[in-house]
């Protein structure tokens, strides 16, 4: 079980976006839940994301301040993932 760092509820692993910081300091969606990095979890929703942003969840996760080009990279990728 894994908590959504935008609606904090707990959830499956299999249920959720896993959002990693790679050794290189990258922040990159990992959709096979298997990459190397620091992870945090998120629902497959752009509400989920949009908490998580608002909340700072990902920055206290991932221990690291993020961009906001990195967010609106982030929200273009859970678009593409929502539409599938």
């Amino acid at each position: 079980m894994r908590q959504c760092v935008g609606c904090h509820e707990m959830k499956n692993k299999k249920e959720l976006l896993r959002v990693i910081k790679t050794p290189e300091e990258e922040i990159v969606l990992d959709v096979t839940g298997k990459k190397n990095g620091r992870g945090a979890y998120l629902c497959y929703s752009q509400s989920c994301l949009e908490k998580a942003i608002a909340g700072k969840g990902l920055e206290r996760s991932l221990k690291m301040k993020i961009p906001p080009a990195v967010y609106e990279q982030l929200k273009e990728e859970m678009k593409t993932i929502e539409a599938e």
